[in-house]
Formats: structure tokens, sequence, C-alpha cells
């Protein structure tokens, strides 16, 4: 069973800069992708950045131009670096990755790291 800790998580001013940590107990280059999603009280969880097994990055809406996703392979981690934060990129932020093999699809959720960006 794949195991994902994330970390980095803490309160930061508005217009701040933090990066979270996923470190991953499988080996990440056998993950078709993975990566960063989010929830916020009240509202659905939505994607924030994922990275293919090669070297594209999809990036939501919510943070596009503000937070870089990166990994290194050598370590099992990815990275989300995130710059002029807002008050509402308040939430919890889960690493996510996911493994397919022919029909069968597998995911796996870390247990989330709070971020809380304050005025």
């Amino acid at each position: 069973q794949v195991q994902l800790v994330e970390s980095g998580g803490g309160l930061v001013p508005a217009g701040g800069s933090l990066r979270l940590s996923c470190t991953s107990s499988g080996n990440i280059a056998t993950f078709n992708t993975i990566g960063w999603y989010r929830q916020a009280p009240g509202k659905q969880r939505e994607l924030v950045a994922t990275l293919t097994a090669g070297t594209d990055t999809n990036y939501g809406d919510s943070m596009k131009g503000r937070c870089t996703i990166s990994r290194d392979s050598d370590k099992n981690e990815v990275y989300l670096l995130m710059n002029s934060l807002k008050l509402e990129d308040t939430a919890v932020y889960y690493c996510n990755a996911e493994r397919r093999r022919g029909y069968s699809r597998f995911e796996y959720w870390g247990q989330g790291t709070q971020v809380t960006v304050s005025s």
C-alpha cells in the first residue's frame, strides 16, 4: 500500500510564499500522475497541480501562475511552491497519486496539510 505524507503547511501572511512537500513510500516514477489538490471549508476538492510520469504538468485555474509543481525522483518527493498567497488559498492541501494498470485504476491520497493565509 502506497503512503503519501504531506508536510510544509502552516500559517502564512497574504502575499507570502510556502512550499509543500509530499513524500511517497512508493517509487513516484511508477505513478501515471502525482500532484496536489485542495479543499477549503464548505467547498469541493479541486485540482491545484499535477505531474505526469513524463514531463507534462497540469495546473488548476485557482492557482495558475502562482504555483509551481516539481519533483525529486531520487527522494520520491513532489513539491508545490506557492507564491503571492491570497486569503482564498486557505485550505487543506492533499497529495494525490494515480496508477493505472490496464482497466484498473489505483488512487492514493495523503492525510492533508493545512495552509492558512492570514490578512
